[in-house]
C-alpha cells in the first residue's frame, strides 16, 4: 500500500484516503472477500491518525464497498458484476424527468444492492409469499422505530398502513371518509391531491394560501371535516409552517371535531440540524393521520408509502378498509426495512442535508 495523503491539497485526509480505497478495490488489487490492512496499520503507513483511518473504514462500509466483522477487520464486499449495467440498457435515453430527479435523494446504488443481496440470501423464498394487508411486520416496526428516533412520534405497528406512494394512500383516505365528505386542502397544492380526491367523490374547498399557512378566516369558513395540509415545504408555494400555524390547525381540528391529514412530502431533506415538529407529535386528542413515502428520498421507483392512523381510528379502518392487500412486493418492503434498521437510510438522510446546508 503506497498512498500519498497530501495536507495541503485541500481535500480532507480521510477523503483522499476513501479515493484510493475505492480505486484500488474496483481495480481489482483488493478483490471480493479479501481482508484490508488493519486500521493501525494504515494510519502507520500514511501518517493520519486512527480516528482518521475509522471515518474512511465507516464511509467505505456506508457506501457498500466493505464490510466490518467483529474482531476480524474489513472485508471486501464490492464486486463489479453486481454494479454492471447492461450496455442495450446503457445506451436507452431516458426521459429527462427521469434523469432529473435521482439526485434528489442520491442514494447510493452500492448500498441498495447490498441490501437487496443481504435480503435473497436471509429471507429466501420468503420474498413471494402474499404481504399482509397492512404491509409486513418487519418494515412496519421498522418504520415506528424510525419515526420516534427522528421524529418524536411514538407509535405502534398496528397504526401504520404500507402503500404504493401518495396517490394511494390518498385514495384510501378518500375512500375511508366517502364520497361527498369535505376536504380542505391548500390553495396553492399539489395537483394530485385533488385531482385523486375528486375522483373518488370527495368535494375539495381550496384554502388560500397566507405566507404563514391557512389563514384564520379561510379556516372559519370552510365547512371541511378533513383538512389536507403540507406543513414542510408546501408544494409549488414552498412555504414552512411554523409551531403557532400548527397549533391553531389542531385547535380548529378540535373545535369541529375534524381530522387533519398531514402530509409530510420532502419533510425528511430540510437543512435544520432540529426536525421540525410535526402535527401528529403535538396533536392532543386531535385525529391527525400522518403519511410520508420513500420515493424522494431513495428513487422515485421505490414506490413505498406509509401513513400513521391515531389510535381512535385503526379499529374502524381495520373494518372498512382491511380488506385491501398490501399493493407493494414482500421483497421491497424487507428491503427499506433492512435500510431502516440497518441506520443506512438515516446516515444517508444525514448526508444529503449536509450537502444542502454547505
Amino acid at each position: 500500500m503506497n498512498y500519498s495523503i497530501t495536507k495541503d491539497s485541500g481535500v480532507q485526509a480521510y477523503i483522499q484516503l476513501y479515493n484510493h480505497f475505492v480505486q484500488d478495490i474496483v481495480a481489482g488489487v483488493y478483490p471480493y472477500g479479501s481482508r484490508l490492512p488493519s486500521k493501525r496499520i494504515i494510519a502507520a503507513e500514511t501518517g493520519i491518525s486512527l480516528v482518521t483511518v475509522e471515518h474512511t473504514m465507516n464511509l467505505l462500509n456506508d457506501e457498500g464497498y466493505i464490510e466490518a466483522r467483529q474482531r476480524s477487520g474489513y472485508y471486501v464486499i464490492y464486486r463489479e458484476a453486481d454494479f454492471q449495467v447492461n450496455p442495450e440498457i446503457r445506451q436507452k435515453e431516458l426521459p429527462r424527468a427521469h434523469l432529473s430527479m435521482h439526485h434528489v435523494g442520491e442514494f447510493p446504488f452500492s448500498v441498495l444492492a447490498r441490501t437487496m443481496r443481504r435480503v435473497l440470501l436471509d429471507y429466501g423464498e420468503e420474498i413471494l409469499v402474499k404481504s399482509p394487508n397492512r404491509g409486513c411486520q418487519e418494515l412496519r416496526t421498522a418504520i415506528c422505530s424510525y419515526l420516534g428516533r427522528s421524529r418524536g412520534i411514538q407509535v405502534q405497528p398496528r397504526q401504520i398502513i404500507i402503500g404504493s406512494g401518495a396517490e394511494y394512500l390518498y385514495g384510501m383516505v378518500a375512500q375511508f371518509f366517502g364520497a361527498g365528505c369535505i376536504f380542505g386542502i391548500e390553495d396553492p397544492s399539489y395537483e394530485k391531491i385533488r385531482r385523486v380526491y375528486e375522483s373518488m367523490g370527495i368535494v375539495c374547498d381550496p384554502l388560500t394560501l397566507s405566507a404563514d399557512g391557512i389563514p384564520s378566516a379561510e379556516l372559519a369558513r370552510t365547512e371541511a371535516r378533513v383538512l389536507h395540509v403540507t406543513p414542510f415545504h408546501s408544494y409549488p408555494s414552498g412555504i414552512t409552517i411554523g409551531i403557532s400555524q400548527k397549533r391553531e390547525y389542531l385547535y380548529w381540528a378540535a373545535q369541529r371535531d375534524a381530522v387533519i391529514v398531514e402530509d409530510n412530502y420532502d419533510s425528511e431533506l430540510t437543512v435544520s440540524s432540529k426536525p421540525e415538529d410535526s402535527l401528529f407529535s403535538l396533536a392532543k386528542g386531535v385525529n391527525v393521520i400522518y403519511m410520508n413515502t420513500f420515493s424522494k428520498t431513495i428513487a422515485p421507483s421505490v414506490r413505498i408509502g406509509y401513513m400513521v392512523l391515531p389510535e381512535k381510528l385503526v379499529d374502524a379502518f381495520e373494518e372498512k378498509l382491511g380488506f385491501y392487500s398490501c399493493p407493494v412486493p414482500l421483497f421491497e418492503q424487507y428491503v427499506l426495512a433492512e435500510l431502516l434498521k440497518s441506520g443506512d437510510y438515516e446516515r444517508h438522510i444525514n448526508r444529503v442535508r449536509r450537502k444542502r446546508r454547505a
